[in-house]
């Protein structure tokens, strides 16, 4: 098809501030606004979701999704804080909690205009909100942690597996729909290898290593449940062949697959009007596997962000089409690194949440992910 004949591409809007960004895609069926809030100095939370819950009313949204970083969620107390300014939660919420202090590092919210929000439900609990426009359906799940939070570790993991799984199959999708995963593992470091295990195990299972293989992040992080991980996924079934989705390889680095890691380093799903980029956690790892810069915070933060602009620009898009971003740091003295970073080379106003949590590897200090927006690609005459 020859762009003139596409439908009319997107266009993405920005409003930027100091403690709140929204990044809105704008469609002829719907908007969407990724909002990014962060705490400023010792305010209390209520006030960081305030903004955020000002940015959702003020465009007459709903919301499909939220994660908050470094807010413990102790018998309905963080909820209650949302529900104060946010009023129902009716969509799926992720908790990742640093430490047994509140050290909130800030919310990030999906939310749509224009299309209607239907909240997933599993009994009292909701795990995810699906939505659809003219392209494609969309699922969101999140906040998932096993019901039996005493099994073991890689029980737990296979449990989670199978939540996604039936909350997939309530909206006629599955694994082979999943563009991108999430997994939060409480003392990652102590058992990464039975998590791999168990995702390896199910991913056979399903077929999935026979299709597209989601884009993905596995970190550190406690949450509120004392369960072994909490996760979430992003499904989307397209209505039509116009609408596809496709891995996209690192230039800079080697697939995860040949080291054992079971995720894409990014995937990309496009219509005729937009595009968007899912960019998998990233570290500063060799093209062969292997860490580089040990004990180097600047040097590891240096390379990632390399790797992660060259997967940005092979897709046509930069550091200016990004719509979230979360940056991980395992010692909170390196979290002024990245502004430094990002003011040396330009980067201006990244939606970014900066979070102090462990990594996959003991020798890795630093990693990002981050989703990134854009209008049709161009098409030659």
């Amino acid at each position: 098809m020859r762009r003139d004949e596409a439908a009319s591409t997107a266009e993405v809007h920005r409003s930027v501030s100091a403690d709140l960004q929204i990044v809105t895609l704008r469609r002829s069926s719907c908007e969407e606004h990724f909002v990014t809030a962060v705490r400023i100095g010792d305010e209390p939370p209520e006030a960081m979701f305030e903004r955020a819950a000002g940015a959702v009313r003020d465009r007459r949204a709903g919301v499909v999704s939220q994660e908050v970083f470094g807010l413990r969620e102790r018998n309905g107390s963080g909820t209650g804080k949302l529900t104060a300014t946010l009023g129902e939660v009716a969509w799926p919420v992720t908790w990742v909690e640093n430490g047994d202090l509140d050290n909130v590092g800030g919310t990030q919210l999906w939310a749509v205009t224009g299309a209607q929000v239907e909240p997933l439900r599993m009994g009292d609990r909701v795990l995810g909100c699906l939505f659809e426009d003219d392209h494609a359906q969309y699922c969101r799940l999140g906040g998932l942690v096993s019901a039996d939070a005493s099994q073991p570790r890689d029980a737990q993991a296979r449990d989670v597996f199978v939540q996604m799984e039936a909350g997939l199959r309530t909206t006629g999708m599955n694994f082979g729909h999943v563009l991108r995963t999430w997994f939060c593992n409480d003392d990652i470091l102590s058992w990464y290898g039975q998590f791999n295990t168990a995702r390896d195990t199910f991913f056979r299972e399903r077929g999935v290593f026979d299709g597209l293989v989601p884009a993905s992040t596995g970190v550190g992080g406690r949450n509120p449940a004392g369960a072994a991980l909490t996760c979430g996924l992003l499904a989307v079934r397209a209505k039509g062949q116009e609408a596809q989705a496709i891995a996209v390889p690192s230039p800079l680095q080697c697939p995860a697959l040949e080291y054992g890691s079971s995720f894409s380093r990014a995937v990309e799903f496009a219509t005729p009007d937009h595009r968007r980029l899912f960019v998998s956690g990233t570290a500063s790892i060799a093209p062969e596997g292997h860490t580089v810069h040990g004990g180097d915070a600047t040097g590891q933060l240096a390379l990632t962000m390399e790797v992660v602009e060259a997967i940005l620009a092979s897709r046509d898009m930069g550091w200016a089409d990004v719509s979230r971003a979360i940056a991980y740091f395992k010692h909170s003295e390196d979290i002024p690194a990245l502004g430094g970073y990002c003011a040396e080379h330009g980067i201006q106003a990244l939606p970014a949440v900066l979070v102090n949590d462990d990594i996959c590897r003991d020798d890795l200090l630093f990693e990002i992910e981050l989703d990134a927006v854009a209008g049709a690609r161009r098409i030659p005459d």
